[in-house]
């Protein structure tokens, strides 16, 4: 079984733990994190993007020419779409992208998408931080001993409120609640801080 170890404040190595077979074993799977993190980017689409049809276009109440003896085409309005100015065929129209995945193929995403940074050592667990701070430079230092550069996601359940705080104008760091986080949150930053009780909250929601 494979071990995690857990950092304290200063970055010193205080216990190991650990990490389920069931969830952090056995062979990776892709295809699962592919098919999750589509949805989730399918659903970030505004899908606000939209054009006119020839009712829609302002104009071209009124028949612009006599329909026999003008040598053209007959014509009914200005505004059709074989017309310069006219409407537009079958042009794009506000819609919603979003769709939805089962239950478990998400969680089997979120399972994966642990395995993926377990395995690439990007996993990184921290002890519940109990002490507040004051300044975004002390959390900065913090991040600084935990050797944790780069765009991440920390999860930080169990640590003191001010933690939120401090860490908002920290670049490239996030911060989300073990229950909102899913796989493309995961896969999108390079590092992962999860604290002891983050941790057993995730391998709790990746197990049902």
């Amino acid at each position: 079984m494979k071990k995690l170890p857990v950092l304290d404040k200063k970055g010193n190595e205080v216990e190991k733990i650990d990490l389920p077979e069931e969830v952090f074993g056995g062979h990776l799977n892709t295809d699962v994190i592919h098919q999750a993190i589509v949805m989730y980017q399918a659903t970030l689409r505004q899908g606000n993007v939209s054009t006119k049809e020839r009712a829609d276009v302002s104009g071209g109440g009124k028949k612009p020419f006599r329909q026999k003896g003008t040598g053209q085409a007959r014509a009914g309005s200005i505004r059709s779409p074989l017309w310069h100015h006219g409407g537009i065929i079958f042009g794009p129209h506000p819609r919603d992208f979003g769709y939805t995945l089962p239950k478990r193929i998400k969680t089997a995403a979120l399972r994966e998408s642990l395995k993926v940074k377990s395995q690439s050592n990007n996993l990184h667990c921290i002890a519940d931080i109990k002490d507040g701070f004051s300044k975004t430079k002390e959390f900065s230092q913090l991040l600084n001993k935990l050797d944790v550069k780069g765009k991440t996601l920390a999860i930080l359940d169990g640590s003191d409120e001010s933690v939120v705080r401090t860490s908002r104008n920290i670049p490239s760091f996030h911060i989300m609640r073990a229950q909102d986080v899913n796989a493309y949150d995961i896969m999108r930053n390079k590092k992962l801080l999860v604290t002891k009780t983050a941790l057993h909250h995730l391998i709790e929601r990746v197990k049902k």
